[in-house]
C-alpha cells in the first residue's frame, strides 16, 4: 500500500531504477564516448521533453546501447553523430514518440486562439 502511494507522488520506482541503471551504463564508458554521450544527454533533456517514462526510458536504453557499441568496436566519435551533432541529436530523439511537456502547451495554445475565435463571433 505504501508504495503504491509513494509512486502516486514521485512517479514509478521501477522506472527510476532502470533510469540509474542507464546512468551507470553512461558514467561506464571510455573516454570520449562518456562525455559525447553526457552532452548528448543533456541535450535531450531540453530537446525531447518526453513526459512518458517508458518512452524516455526505451530512448535511453537504445542510446546506450548505440555509445557502448561503438566504443566497443571503436568507431570514432563522428562517425556515429555525422557533421551536424544537433541534427544527429534531434533526428535520434524524434524516432521515439510519446507525451512531451510541449504537447499540453500547443493544446493550451490552440485551445486559446479558438476561444478567441469564438467570442469574435459572438
Amino acid at each position: 500500500m505504501a508504495r503504491k502511494w509513494i509512486e502516486m507522488v514521485t512517479g514509478s520506482l521501477e522506472q527510476k531504477k532502470q533510469y540509474r541503471q542507464y546512468r551507470r551504463r553512461i558514467d561506464a564508458l571510455p573516454e570520449p564516448y562518456q562525455s559525447v554521450a553526457k552532452a548528448l544527454q543533456r541535450y535531450f533533456m531540453y530537446y525531447a521533453g518526453i513526459t512518458d517514462g517508458e518512452t524516455a526510458l526505451k530512448m535511453f536504453g537504445d542510446f546506450a546501447d548505440l555509445w557502448e557499441g561503438a566504443a566497443a568496436d571503436g568507431r570514432p566519435v563522428r562517425a556515429i553523430v555525422g557533421d551536424d551533432p544537433v541534427e544527429f541529436a534531434d533526428t535520434f530523439a524524434e524516432a521515439y514518440t510519446g507525451k512531451r511537456w510541449i504537447d499540453k502547451e500547443r493544446a493550451r495554445l490552440t485551445k486559446a486562439i479558438e476561444d478567441a475565435e469564438r467570442e469574435e463571433q459572438e
